[in-house]
Parts: structure tokens; sequence; C-alpha cells
């Protein structure tokens, strides 16, 4: 069998049968400290396809960074047929920093596709469309919740996409959303390239959550197994199906005042529910939050002090509530029973 060619990115080249983190100079800190885009590329001896997973386009983000860290461990990729480029933290200026953001306080997920000569934002997402995204043949982009709020573990797809909803069903989140691209996002930029990107949203910022870093690694797992690329052995069989949601509201608050939340990310409601309530310090008004129909939250602020109009409640809607609980149960009994892998004790 003839050996495969080394698989080219930046300026090196990482043979077949081997791995490598490879540093991809992004630009230099006002005092002249360098700053890369780290790459681990994983080039197996076997054909197959080329998948790429990133986690901190926004720096505050960090659970992604956690699911690509215990993937990396995983005996699977030993094996691995095809090519795998994992960037565990793409906007190091926002990590740096503790912030979503990049110092030029720009969305690194609303300047794609990037200009080689544009603002800091621009130039790094144009690094990584050229060293990434062209050339891979899929994406899976790993996100949380801004800080201050959570998402309860879903997977994005845009609508009448079949090909990424099969992708979506693999992946086997709890539950799966519907959502359009946005201009400038790596997912729109992505599509006009003819790749495909899924996208995962899960957990909060600046913090890890056991549950929502489990069901990535064992996503993940499932669509590189799916594509050929690495065996069934430590890839987990499902035991519910994803929860289909085909639109969402979110629910805000009606006054100033401290939440005191009834239900929690992943809860289902009926229409008419209390699912929670805002007072005055004094305890002198109180306002409540009403589930305006059946749902699941997929989403919900975590900070008890709100202004009038926050966000409060991401809620989804859910064609059967019947199909709806059995399926939230299955997914919450998998995953704890799941084994941990290496050092996934989180202290």
């Amino acid at each position: 069998m003839p050996k495969r060619e080394g698989f080219q990115i930046g300026s090196e080249t990482v043979a077949s049968g081997t791995r490598r983190t490879v540093n991809l100079p992004v630009s230099y800190l006002s005092d002249h400290t360098p700053v890369t885009m780290s790459a681990h590329v994983l080039h197996g001896r076997l054909n197959g396809p080329v998948v790429f997973i990133s986690a901190g386009i926004h720096g505050d983000e960090v659970i992604g960074i956690e699911i690509v860290r215990r993937l990396l461990k995983t005996p699977n990729l030993k094996s691995l047929k095809g090519t795998l480029i994992v960037v565990p933290i793409v906007n190091a200026f926002g990590f740096i920093n503790r912030s979503r953001y990049l110092p030029d306080r720009r969305d690194l997920n609303r300047s794609f596709p990037g200009s080689e000569t544009g603002s800091l934002a621009s130039r790094l997402a144009d690094l990584f469309v050229r060293e990434i995204v062209e050339r891979s043949d899929l994406g899976i982009d790993l996100h949380s919740a801004a800080i201050h709020r959570t998402n309860y573990p879903q997977i994005r797809v845009s609508p009448d996409d079949e090909d990424a909803r099969t992708l979506a069903d693999t992946f086997c989140a709890p539950v799966i959303m519907e959502s359009n691209l946005r201009e400038g996002s790596l997912r729109e930029t992505a599509h006009r390239l003819g790749k495909k990107v899924m996208l995962y949203e899960a957990g909060e910022g600046l913090r890890f959550d056991e549950f929502s870093v489990r069901a990535g690694v064992a996503g993940i797992m499932r669509v590189l197994h799916h594509m050929g690329m690495i065996g069934s052995k430590g890839v987990s069989r499902p035991k519910a199906k994803p929860q289909f949601c085909p639109s969402s509201k979110w629910l805000r608050a009606p006054m100033g005042g401290l939440l005191r939340t009834f239900k929690s990310d992943g809860d289902l409601v009926h229409e008419g529910d209390v699912m929670g309530s805002v007072s005055d310090p004094f305890g002198e008004q109180e306002k409540d939050i009403i589930a305006p129909f059946d749902g699941i939250i997929v989403g919900r602020a975590v900070l008890p002090v709100v202004n009038e109009g926050d966000a409060v409640f991401h809620l989804a809607r859910v064609a059967s509530m019947k199909w709806a609980e059995s399926t939230v149960e299955g997914h919450s009994l998998h995953l704890q029973d799941d084994p941990m892998f290496d050092e996934d004790e989180i202290i």
C-alpha cells in the first residue's frame, strides 16, 4: 500500500501516522510578544475525511477547550483514518483576557470570512478560513452561552439542511434546534465555501459543566465513527433520540429586581407554568414569568440581578410533551452512566 502523503498546514508538513501541534502566527501584542493559533493535527496512515474541531472562538467559552482536551486523550485516535485538525483556542486574545471579544472589541464570529489586511478580528478570521476551513470536509464548532447565562447541550442546524440534520442526529446532543445562518459567522462562511460546520452550544462562559462536556465528547466520537474515521470501541450508543425543536423564544424579565428561578435548563414546562419570578428588594412588588407554550428550557440566566427586559429563559417548542419527557430523561441517565475518561474529575 503506497504511503499517504503528508498534510500541509502553515509552513509545516505532518507525516502520515503522526500527530503534531503546529503554531500558526497571528500577530504581536503591543509589547512585541508573538501570538499564535495552535492547531493539533492528527494525520492518519489511511485515507479518509478531513475534519476540524474548533473551540474558543469566543475567548470566555472554556467548555469547548475541555471537550477538546478529553478528546485528544482517547485511544480511538491512534488508528484514525483521514485527518483531524483540533484548534482548542481560536481566539487566544480573548482567552488570555477572559473575554468574549478581541482587543478591538470585535466578535470573531461576526468577522468571517475576514481579510488579510483588515482589523485584528478580520485577520484572525481570514487565517482560520485559509488554514483550517478550506482544508476540511466538515467542522464541529464548540460554543457555550455568554457569561451569566447557560445553555442546555444542543446542536444548531440550518432549516431544510438534511445533511446537517443527519449529522446532528448522529451527534445526538439532547436537543437539536433550527437556527438560521448569521452573516459574518463561521457557519455562514463555511456554507458559502461548500463546507459543513456543526455548531454545539452547551454550558456557561468561564465555567466547566460536566454534563455538557460529556455530551460534547460523546457526540464528536459518534460523528467521527459515522464518517468512518474511528472504530466503534469506546463510542457510546445513545439510549434516546435528540429532541428536535423547530423554534424558540426568549422570555424576558417583566421588571427590574431580583430573579428567582423555579425551573432549570433541560426542564420541560407546560403552558401556564410559573418558571420564575422577579421582585423588588423590599418584596413589595413581584411579577411571575409564565410559560407561553409547552417546551423545554434550552438556556437561562444564572445571575439573579436583572433589569426589565433582560433575557431570562430561552424556551424551545416541542411537538409532544410525552415523547420529550422520555427522551430528556434518557439523555440524562445515559450521560450520568457513561464512564469518565482519564483525569475527568472536575475539582
